[in-house]
């Protein structure tokens, strides 16, 4: 009986089972699938929800509406190749899936997830935990849970927990004193910590670790008439001028200026923490700092629905720090599905080759494309994939500091 050989759709099609199967955070993501052709660098644009304010009396308040959009650069264009002989698409797909595809898509699938935890870690401006503590107790998930719930952060199933090698044995030797008894066999012999506090947690060697900026002095707000809605924060106070004085991702607070919940907009008992945009470089001893979210106080009538803080910064007001200078930390990621996005295109099919396939399935798009290399007499086969990662609603996410 002749052999069968494995076609470029068996291919496509394992090895995009097998990219979904081994995708940690890219799994627990928004998922979005694009089906027209872009370029890479070309963006693609998500509709974010309105928002409205409650009015008061039976007198009719219109109130302006405010389309918010963000775009997702299709940036990262990954792919893995090798050499192979006529004879090993002989092998049944199981056989060539566990020789070839399968050890391919572990490190495309590990690529998605330093790509989705580097945005989460680099854009969400919430962080609980102290820096330089592993999490290790169900009182860091409450922490967790707790600013999730303050962010009106929808409590649906949908949250998840991701955690770095320290911090998925750290909480699991933490957790193992709980009474349920499946929860604690599952947790000290296999290491899958499951559901708790509605959160489904996660290990992934991925997360990723944060440097602080070289920061020194006494950083004070440099601004005596501070605008509305704005992200740059001008400062003095630094005690040098140094580039990467803050680094992006960086998170502070500043003295007076309050967390509120988006919904009741009532104010919270914590400062409002921001992230720092991109990198700081301090002259004269002063800088400016570019933050997320904006600060906005609800003064203003036609963006009062996007109120962000108490109060606006005062003049002098003291600006902190998170984590020491030059220390790095573990951003582990707690998280609803919609905070990040990563969005898939699929790659054409090129003419000149006839053993090609593209598989398309649950928001990922992967491509394969086998030919024959003249110069080095080799068969070479490529699965390639397209896509691009963005926080859509970083308020949806939490970091939990290592």
């Amino acid at each position: 009986m002749a052999n069968t050989l494995v076609t470029p759709t068996q291919i496509a099609q394992e090895a995009l089972f097998q990219l979904e199967n081994n995708c940690v955070m890219g799994d627990k993501v928004h998922r979005e699938y694009k089906e027209e052709f872009v370029k890479i660098g070309s963006s693609v644009t998500i509709r974010k929800p309105v928002k409205f304010v409650v009015s008061d009396g039976a007198t009719r308040v219109n109130q302006d509406v405010i389309e918010e959009t963000t775009s997702i650069t299709i940036d990262a264009r990954k792919h893995v190749s090798w050499k192979f002989s006529t004879q090993d698409l002989t092998l049944t797909i199981e056989e060539y899936s566990e020789r070839y595809i399968k050890p391919a898509m572990i490190q495309l699938a590990n690529k998605i997830d330093v790509d989705v935890a580097t945005e989460g870690a680099l854009k969400f401006h919430n962080l609980v935990g102290t820096p330089g503590n592993t999490p290790d107790a169900f009182s860091d998930l409450a922490d967790a849970a707790q600013r999730m719930d303050n962010m009106a952060v929808p409590d649906d199933g949908s949250r998840c927990l991701v955690l770095n090698p320290a911090g998925r044995w750290g909480m699991a030797n933490g957790l193992s004193g709980l009474f349920n008894m499946e929860m604690v066999n599952n947790t000290v012999r296999k290491g899958r910590l499951g559901e708790v506090a509605n959160f489904a947690i996660y290990g992934d060697q991925n997360i990723y670790t944060h440097t602080v900026g070289d920061y020194d002095g006494t950083p004070l707000v440099n601004d005596a008439s501070f605008t509305n809605d704005t992200n740059i924060i001008a400062f003095d106070g630094a005690g040098s001028d140094v580039a990467g004085w803050l680094k992006a991702g960086d998170i502070i607070t500043i003295a007076g200026v309050y967390d509120i919940n988006p919904v009741s907009r009532a104010t919270l008992p914590y400062l409002k923490q921001f992230v720092v945009q991109s990198d700081v470089t301090t002259s004269s001893n002063a800088g400016n700092i570019t933050v997320y979210p904006d600060l906005n106080d609800g003064s203003t009538t036609s963006t009062a629905a996007y109120q962000t803080v108490s109060a606006l910064p005062a003049n002098n007001a003291a600006i902190t720090i998170s984590g020491t200078a030059e220390a790095s930390y573990p951003q582990n990621l707690a998280f609803h599905t919609n905070a990040l996005a990563l969005v898939t295109v699929p790659l054409e099919l090129p003419d000149s080759v006839n053993f090609k396939a593209r598989a398309d399935w649950n928001g990922y798009s992967i491509r394969v494309v086998k030919d024959y290399d003249i110069d080095s007499d080799d068969e070479i086969i490529r699965l390639d994939i397209l896509y691009g990662v963005d926080a859509i609603y970083p308020e949806l996410g939490v970091r939990v500091t290592g």
